[in-house]
Protein backbone atom coordinates (compact mmCIF):
# COMPACT_ATOMS: atom_id res chain seq x y z
CA UNK A 1 0.00 0.00 0.00
CA UNK A 2 1.52 3.43 -0.79
CA UNK A 3 0.86 6.90 0.78
CA UNK A 4 -0.43 9.78 -1.32
CA UNK A 5 2.88 11.37 -1.12
CA UNK A 6 4.51 7.92 -2.82
CA UNK A 7 1.66 8.20 -5.01
CA UNK A 8 2.34 11.53 -6.27
CA UNK A 9 6.14 10.82 -7.07
CA UNK A 10 5.73 9.93 -10.64
CA UNK A 11 3.85 12.44 -11.78
CA UNK A 12 5.69 14.68 -9.72
CA UNK A 13 9.01 13.45 -11.46
CA UNK A 14 7.33 13.59 -14.98
CA UNK A 15 6.25 17.48 -14.61
CA UNK A 16 8.94 19.77 -16.90
CA UNK A 17 9.45 23.15 -17.23
CA UNK A 18 6.57 23.98 -18.86
CA UNK A 19 3.89 22.48 -15.59
CA UNK A 20 6.72 24.35 -13.47
CA UNK A 21 6.32 27.83 -15.69
CA UNK A 22 2.06 27.28 -15.34
CA UNK A 23 2.45 26.97 -11.90
CA UNK A 24 4.51 30.20 -11.68
CA UNK A 25 2.51 32.25 -13.87
CA UNK A 26 -1.23 31.09 -11.99
CA UNK A 27 0.87 31.81 -8.27
CA UNK A 28 1.45 35.80 -10.24
CA UNK A 29 -1.93 35.92 -11.44
CA UNK A 30 -3.69 34.87 -8.18
CA UNK A 31 -1.50 37.82 -6.43
CA UNK A 32 -2.03 40.11 -8.54
CA UNK A 33 -5.73 39.50 -8.35
CA UNK A 34 -5.66 39.95 -4.80
CA UNK A 35 -3.43 42.66 -5.13
CA UNK A 36 -5.73 44.40 -6.57
CA UNK A 37 -8.44 43.40 -4.58
CA UNK A 38 -6.64 44.98 -1.77
CA UNK A 39 -5.91 48.48 -3.52
CA UNK A 40 -9.95 48.71 -3.96
CA UNK A 41 -10.39 48.04 -0.20
CA UNK A 42 -7.41 50.59 0.79
CA UNK A 43 -9.30 52.87 -1.41
CA UNK A 44 -12.80 52.79 0.60
CA UNK A 45 -10.80 52.86 3.34
CA UNK A 46 -9.58 56.10 2.79
CA UNK A 47 -12.85 57.49 1.71
CA UNK A 48 -15.13 55.68 4.94
CA UNK A 49 -12.48 56.98 6.98
CA UNK A 50 -12.97 60.61 6.37
CA UNK A 51 -16.96 60.39 6.33
CA UNK A 52 -17.25 58.09 9.20
CA UNK A 53 -14.91 59.94 11.98
CA UNK A 54 -17.09 63.46 11.03
CA UNK A 55 -20.00 61.87 11.84
CA UNK A 56 -18.53 61.33 16.09
CA UNK A 57 -20.11 63.97 18.27
CA UNK A 58 -17.91 67.02 19.52
CA UNK A 59 -16.40 70.20 18.55
CA UNK A 60 -12.40 69.77 18.33
CA UNK A 61 -11.84 73.15 18.71
CA UNK A 62 -14.54 73.87 21.35
CA UNK A 63 -13.03 70.76 23.15
CA UNK A 64 -9.37 72.02 22.74
CA UNK A 65 -10.17 75.19 24.48
CA UNK A 66 -11.94 73.85 27.07
CA UNK A 67 -10.12 76.16 30.36
CA UNK A 68 -8.93 78.82 28.18
CA UNK A 69 -11.23 81.77 27.77
CA UNK A 70 -11.90 82.32 24.23
CA UNK A 71 -13.77 84.49 22.21
CA UNK A 72 -15.94 83.35 19.35
CA UNK A 73 -13.60 85.09 17.12
CA UNK A 74 -11.01 83.32 18.39
CA UNK A 75 -12.45 80.21 18.05
CA UNK A 76 -13.37 81.15 14.64
CA UNK A 77 -9.65 81.97 14.04
CA UNK A 78 -8.44 78.18 15.20
CA UNK A 79 -11.18 76.68 13.10
CA UNK A 80 -9.82 78.87 9.89
CA UNK A 81 -6.05 77.48 10.84
CA UNK A 82 -6.95 73.92 11.27
CA UNK A 83 -8.95 73.76 7.84
CA UNK A 84 -12.41 73.00 9.39
CA UNK A 85 -14.29 76.23 7.96
CA UNK A 86 -13.93 74.72 4.51
CA UNK A 87 -16.33 72.96 2.88
CA UNK A 88 -16.58 69.05 3.46
CA UNK A 89 -16.33 68.30 0.34
CA UNK A 90 -13.17 70.30 0.11
CA UNK A 91 -11.31 69.37 3.27
CA UNK A 92 -12.13 65.38 1.55
CA UNK A 93 -10.19 66.02 -1.64
CA UNK A 94 -7.88 67.87 0.65
CA UNK A 95 -7.77 64.68 2.83
CA UNK A 96 -7.36 62.09 -0.18
CA UNK A 97 -4.27 64.15 -1.95
CA UNK A 98 -2.47 64.87 1.31
CA UNK A 99 -2.34 60.90 1.89
CA UNK A 100 -1.36 60.22 -1.61
CA UNK A 101 1.47 62.10 -0.96
CA UNK A 102 2.04 59.95 2.77
CA UNK A 103 1.23 63.50 4.29
CA UNK A 104 -1.56 62.44 7.30
CA UNK A 105 -1.85 66.54 8.24
CA UNK A 106 -0.77 67.80 11.59
CA UNK A 107 -2.32 67.24 15.18
CA UNK A 108 -5.15 69.45 16.29
CA UNK A 109 -4.01 68.44 19.96
CA UNK A 110 -0.55 67.52 19.62
CA UNK A 111 0.46 70.27 17.45
CA UNK A 112 2.83 67.94 15.22
CA UNK A 113 3.09 65.96 12.39
CA UNK A 114 0.80 62.67 12.95
CA UNK A 115 3.79 60.62 11.29
CA UNK A 116 5.89 61.61 13.65
CA UNK A 117 3.25 61.12 16.63
CA UNK A 118 2.79 57.30 15.00
CA UNK A 119 6.66 57.16 14.48
CA UNK A 120 7.18 57.77 18.30
CA UNK A 121 3.95 55.55 19.31
CA UNK A 122 4.65 52.21 17.29
CA UNK A 123 7.86 51.09 18.96
CA UNK A 124 5.98 50.19 21.88
CA UNK A 125 3.18 48.75 20.18
CA UNK A 126 5.29 46.54 18.12
CA UNK A 127 6.98 45.62 21.35
CA UNK A 128 4.07 44.85 23.52
CA UNK A 129 1.41 43.24 20.61
CA UNK A 130 4.49 41.05 18.68
CA UNK A 131 5.28 39.69 22.56
CA UNK A 132 2.10 38.94 22.98
CA UNK A 133 1.69 37.25 19.60
CA UNK A 134 4.55 35.25 19.84
CA UNK A 135 3.61 33.51 22.93
CA UNK A 136 -0.42 33.33 21.95
CA UNK A 137 0.64 31.50 19.09
CA UNK A 138 3.63 29.25 20.32
CA UNK A 139 1.21 28.29 23.64
CA UNK A 140 -2.18 27.79 20.67
CA UNK A 141 0.16 25.36 18.88
CA UNK A 142 1.76 23.14 21.61
CA UNK A 143 -1.76 23.13 23.18
CA UNK A 144 -3.53 22.79 20.02
CA UNK A 145 -1.30 19.89 19.06
CA UNK A 146 -1.46 18.27 22.28
CA UNK A 147 -5.45 18.36 22.13
CA UNK A 148 -5.54 17.34 18.60
CA UNK A 149 -3.68 14.19 18.96
CA UNK A 150 -5.35 13.08 21.66
CA UNK A 151 -8.90 14.14 22.15
CA UNK A 152 -10.79 13.32 25.18
CA UNK A 153 -8.17 13.04 27.44
CA UNK A 154 -8.00 14.58 30.79
CA UNK A 155 -5.63 17.38 29.02
CA UNK A 156 -7.73 18.15 26.17
CA UNK A 157 -11.00 19.28 28.24
CA UNK A 158 -9.23 21.27 30.54
CA UNK A 159 -6.92 23.23 27.84
CA UNK A 160 -9.95 23.73 25.74
CA UNK A 161 -12.45 24.43 28.64
CA UNK A 162 -9.71 27.27 30.12
CA UNK A 163 -9.03 28.88 26.33
CA UNK A 164 -12.84 28.90 25.58
CA UNK A 165 -13.48 30.58 29.50
CA UNK A 166 -10.92 33.22 28.29
CA UNK A 167 -12.12 33.98 24.90
CA UNK A 168 -15.44 34.63 25.98
CA UNK A 169 -14.09 37.38 28.55
CA UNK A 170 -14.16 40.66 27.48
CA UNK A 171 -10.77 42.12 27.28
CA UNK A 172 -11.28 45.30 29.33
CA UNK A 173 -12.82 42.92 32.14
CA UNK A 174 -9.77 40.60 32.22
CA UNK A 175 -7.41 43.68 32.46
CA UNK A 176 -9.01 44.81 35.13
CA UNK A 177 -8.75 41.66 37.01
CA UNK A 178 -5.05 40.84 36.50
CA UNK A 179 -4.45 44.23 37.31
CA UNK A 180 -6.64 44.25 40.67
CA UNK A 181 -5.14 41.04 41.74
CA UNK A 182 -1.55 40.87 40.67
CA UNK A 183 -0.63 44.67 40.19
CA UNK A 184 -2.42 46.22 43.30
CA UNK A 185 -3.40 43.45 45.44
CA UNK A 186 -5.75 42.21 47.65
CA UNK A 187 -6.10 42.12 51.36
CA UNK A 188 -2.35 41.03 52.52
CA UNK A 189 -1.10 39.93 49.51
CA UNK A 190 0.55 42.66 47.27
CA UNK A 191 0.60 43.83 44.18
CA UNK A 192 3.11 41.33 41.96
CA UNK A 193 3.93 43.66 39.34
CA UNK A 194 3.64 47.65 37.89
CA UNK A 195 0.52 48.12 35.45
CA UNK A 196 0.91 52.28 34.65
CA UNK A 197 2.94 52.71 31.48
CA UNK A 198 6.00 51.43 29.82
CA UNK A 199 8.69 52.12 32.47
CA UNK A 200 9.07 53.56 35.91
CA UNK A 201 9.58 57.47 36.72
CA UNK A 202 13.06 56.48 38.01
CA UNK A 203 14.08 54.11 35.46
CA UNK A 204 17.53 52.57 35.87
CA UNK A 205 20.24 52.24 32.98
CA UNK A 206 21.12 49.03 31.26
CA UNK A 207 20.04 45.62 31.68
CA UNK A 208 18.15 47.02 34.64
CA UNK A 209 16.19 48.94 32.46
CA UNK A 210 15.41 45.97 30.51
CA UNK A 211 13.84 44.14 33.28
CA UNK A 212 12.04 47.22 34.15
CA UNK A 213 10.66 47.41 30.81
CA UNK A 214 9.96 43.84 30.61
CA UNK A 215 8.47 43.87 34.43
CA UNK A 216 5.76 46.32 33.23
CA UNK A 217 5.04 44.39 30.17
CA UNK A 218 3.47 41.07 32.12
CA UNK A 219 0.36 42.23 32.85
CA UNK A 220 -0.58 43.97 29.43
CA UNK A 221 1.22 40.80 27.93
CA UNK A 222 -0.92 38.50 30.01
CA UNK A 223 -3.89 39.87 29.01
CA UNK A 224 -3.37 39.60 25.10
CA UNK A 225 -2.22 36.38 24.91
CA UNK A 226 -5.41 35.22 27.44
CA UNK A 227 -8.15 36.98 24.75
CA UNK A 228 -6.37 35.39 21.66
CA UNK A 229 -4.70 32.40 22.34
CA UNK A 230 -7.60 29.94 22.26
CA UNK A 231 -7.85 31.17 18.05
CA UNK A 232 -4.40 29.24 17.54
CA UNK A 233 -5.42 26.12 19.94
CA UNK A 234 -8.70 25.69 18.53
CA UNK A 235 -8.06 25.93 15.16
CA UNK A 236 -4.69 23.67 15.33
CA UNK A 237 -6.46 21.12 16.73
CA UNK A 238 -9.75 20.61 14.50
CA UNK A 239 -7.38 20.59 11.64
CA UNK A 240 -5.07 17.92 13.50
CA UNK A 241 -8.32 16.20 14.15
CA UNK A 242 -9.01 16.18 10.73
CA UNK A 243 -5.39 15.04 9.43
CA UNK A 244 -5.30 12.54 11.73
CA UNK A 245 -8.37 10.76 10.28
CA UNK A 246 -6.55 10.95 6.86
CA UNK A 247 -5.25 7.88 5.01
CA UNK A 248 -1.58 8.78 4.97
CA UNK A 249 -1.14 8.64 8.94
CA UNK A 250 -3.02 5.18 9.24
CA UNK A 251 -0.27 4.16 6.57
CA UNK A 252 2.73 5.71 8.55
CA UNK A 253 1.10 4.24 11.88
CA UNK A 254 1.47 0.17 10.08
CA UNK A 255 4.51 0.91 8.48
CA UNK A 256 6.09 0.96 12.63
CA UNK A 257 6.79 4.60 12.77
CA UNK A 258 6.95 5.57 15.96
CA UNK A 259 4.12 7.68 17.20
CA UNK A 260 5.75 10.76 18.10
CA UNK A 261 7.60 11.10 14.55
CA UNK A 262 4.11 10.48 12.50
CA UNK A 263 2.49 13.32 14.83
CA UNK A 264 5.89 15.81 14.24
CA UNK A 265 7.00 14.76 10.48
CA UNK A 266 3.57 14.18 8.69
CA UNK A 267 0.21 15.69 10.90
CA UNK A 268 1.46 18.56 12.49
CA UNK A 269 2.92 20.12 8.76
CA UNK A 270 -0.04 19.70 7.08
CA UNK A 271 -2.40 20.80 10.56
CA UNK A 272 -0.12 23.81 10.34
CA UNK A 273 -1.74 25.66 7.32
CA UNK A 274 -4.71 27.07 8.54
CA UNK A 275 -3.01 28.63 11.41
CA UNK A 276 -0.32 30.45 9.18
CA UNK A 277 -2.84 32.20 7.54
CA UNK A 278 -4.36 33.02 10.60
CA UNK A 279 -1.15 34.11 11.70
CA UNK A 280 -0.29 35.78 8.68
CA UNK A 281 -4.04 37.97 9.65
CA UNK A 282 -3.19 38.39 12.56
CA UNK A 283 0.38 39.96 12.56
CA UNK A 284 -1.96 42.95 10.31
CA UNK A 285 -3.46 43.77 13.97
CA UNK A 286 -0.27 43.87 15.95
CA UNK A 287 0.71 47.34 14.20
CA UNK A 288 -2.88 48.79 15.36
CA UNK A 289 -2.13 46.54 18.71
CA UNK A 290 -4.94 46.70 21.41
CA UNK A 291 -6.90 49.88 21.77
CA UNK A 292 -8.17 48.51 24.75
CA UNK A 293 -5.34 46.68 26.94
CA UNK A 294 -3.26 49.83 26.01
CA UNK A 295 -5.92 52.39 27.40
CA UNK A 296 -5.95 50.38 30.39
CA UNK A 297 -2.64 49.98 31.10
CA UNK A 298 -1.57 53.73 30.21
CA UNK A 299 1.00 51.47 27.35
CA UNK A 300 2.32 54.42 25.23
CA UNK A 301 1.57 52.81 22.00
CA UNK A 302 -0.83 53.11 19.24
CA UNK A 303 -3.70 52.01 20.58
CA UNK A 304 -3.66 54.53 23.42
CA UNK A 305 -3.25 56.91 20.65
CA UNK A 306 -6.10 56.81 19.05
CA UNK A 307 -7.80 56.22 22.54
CA UNK A 308 -6.80 59.53 22.97
CA UNK A 309 -7.57 61.12 19.63
CA UNK A 310 -11.30 59.86 20.21
CA UNK A 311 -11.90 62.07 22.96
CA UNK A 312 -10.99 65.50 21.22
CA UNK A 313 -12.08 64.33 18.22
CA UNK A 314 -8.61 64.75 16.76
CA UNK A 315 -9.63 63.99 12.92
CA UNK A 316 -6.58 64.36 11.17
CA UNK A 317 -4.98 62.03 14.55
CA UNK A 318 -7.79 59.65 14.35
CA UNK A 319 -7.37 59.28 10.36
CA UNK A 320 -3.57 58.80 9.89
CA UNK A 321 -3.91 55.94 13.40
CA UNK A 322 -6.89 54.03 11.61
CA UNK A 323 -5.45 54.58 8.43
CA UNK A 324 -2.30 52.26 9.29
CA UNK A 325 -3.81 49.98 11.39
CA UNK A 326 -6.76 49.06 8.80
CA UNK A 327 -4.06 49.26 5.90
CA UNK A 328 -1.69 46.87 7.58
CA UNK A 329 -4.14 44.42 8.10
CA UNK A 330 -5.15 44.48 4.78
CA UNK A 331 -1.96 44.04 3.45
CA UNK A 332 -1.59 41.24 5.55
CA UNK A 333 -4.66 39.42 4.76
CA UNK A 334 -3.91 39.49 1.19
CA UNK A 335 0.08 37.91 1.60
CA UNK A 336 -2.00 35.70 3.80
CA UNK A 337 -3.99 34.16 1.04
CA UNK A 338 -0.94 34.44 -1.29
CA UNK A 339 0.88 32.29 0.83
CA UNK A 340 -1.94 29.70 1.45
CA UNK A 341 -2.26 29.85 -2.30
CA UNK A 342 1.55 28.66 -2.08
CA UNK A 343 1.86 26.11 0.48
CA UNK A 344 -1.63 24.42 0.07
CA UNK A 345 -2.18 22.45 -3.88
CA UNK A 346 -5.22 22.04 -3.37
CA UNK A 347 -5.75 25.28 -3.46
CA UNK A 348 -3.66 26.28 -6.52
CA UNK A 349 -5.60 23.13 -8.75
CA UNK A 350 -9.02 24.60 -7.27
Amino acid sequence: MTTPLEAAEPAVQAAGPGDERSTGRGTLQYALSKAGGALFSIAMVIVGTFFVFRLLPGDPVRNLAQGRNMTPDQLNLERHRLGLDKPVLQQFFDFVGNTLRLDLGTSYEYKRPVLDLIGERIGPTLLLAGTGLVIAVSLGIWQGTRSGWRPGTRFDRFSTGVSLVLWSVPTFWLGLLLMMVLGVGIGPIPGLFPFRGIESVDAPDGFAYVLDVASHMVLPCLTLVGVVYAQYLLIMRSSLLEEVSQDYVTVARAKGLRDDEVRRRHAVPNALLPTVTLVFMRIGFVVGGAVTVETIYTWPGLGQLFYRAIKVPDFTLMQGTFLLITVSVIVMNTLADVVYHMLDPRVRSA
